[in-house]
């Protein structure tokens, strides 16, 4: 295999979302970095910034609130001015407001809602598209990180798998329009349960976890690495093939409800 196997050296990738080092951002970056990549990283205030910069040493970290137009355009503009041209941006954001506690879906409060979407969706394509002429138009790529299935209605998860569905819807209008301009690729990787903060901020996440452990084929969870595995292969020209995707890791949890131990279990 050669060094470069993902043919990713020296090229500049922009990296939202890491929060610390549990982060699926902050493992993609890591991945990366092995790989001689440029990480740029985003995060979206100053206090975060101060709390990781620590971790990345002399590595940029800049900062975009990306429920503000005018920061994202900011941030374009900075990176044009630095960099020129990037070959890809990873999107891991999402945020929730669990605040009113655990609702039944059908009351979900419409603030919590629309701001979700507005975050943990919209940005995505509000950054796709400050950043259509700073994207190398012949292999850029973009991904996104959604969740291993939005048709299993996981009570604790709530209004949040509703917007991880548009998210994937997301990721095929974008590929579609962008092919009329360029070869710019976009992608979703989508993990079963993770150890990291942010899930830690879900109700009942931890039995859900244990849970979706033992349903996999292999009886341990997913783990934050393979998924940053993952998305570095699908910013790497190596997966030129791969586009408007949901690239599923889910150690075959899916394919595995009927475990005769999670049946046995149950029928007690």
């Amino acid at each position: 295999m050669p060094a470069d196997f993902l043919q990713l050296a020296g090229q500049t990738i922009v990296v939202f979302g890491v929060a610390n080092k549990k982060s699926v951002a902050w493992h993609v970056a890591k991945v990366l970095t092995e790989a001689d990549a440029r990480v740029v990283y985003v995060v979206r205030s100053e206090a975060r910034r101060a709390a990781i910069q620590p971790l990345v040493g002399e590595q940029p970290v800049l900062v975009c609130d990306v429920a503000d137009q005018a920061q994202i355009d900011a941030l374009r503009d900075a990176l044009a001015e630095k960099y020129g041209t990037i070959r890809g941006f990873v999107h891991s954001i999402a945020f929730a407001d669990y605040s009113a506690g655990w609702l039944p879906f059908h009351q979900t409060p419409r603030p919590a809602f629309l701001q979700a979407i507005d975050i943990s969706c919209y940005s995505f394509i509000a950054i796709a598209n400050a950043f259509s002429k700073l994207l190398d138009p012949e292999q850029g790529s973009a991904v996104t990180i959604s969740i291993s299935t939005t048709r299993m209605a996981a009570e604790n998860y709530g209004y949040m798998a509703p917007i991880k569905a548009a998210l994937d819807s997301s990721v095929c209008f974008l590929a579609k329009s962008f092919s009329k301009f360029s070869k710019v690729r976009f992608n979703a990787v989508c993990p079963g349960l993770l150890k990291t903060s942010a899930s830690a901020g879900i109700p009942g996440y931890v039995p859900s976890y244990l849970h979706a452990e033992q349903a996999t084929l292999r009886k341990k969870a997913v783990q934050t690495d393979e998924v940053a595995s993952a998305v570095a292969f699908l910013l790497s020209p190596r997966s030129s093939g791969i586009n408007a995707q949901g690239l599923v890791i889910d150690a075959g949890m899916g394919t595995n409800y009927f475990d005769e131990a999670l049946v046995n279990a149950s029928t007690k």
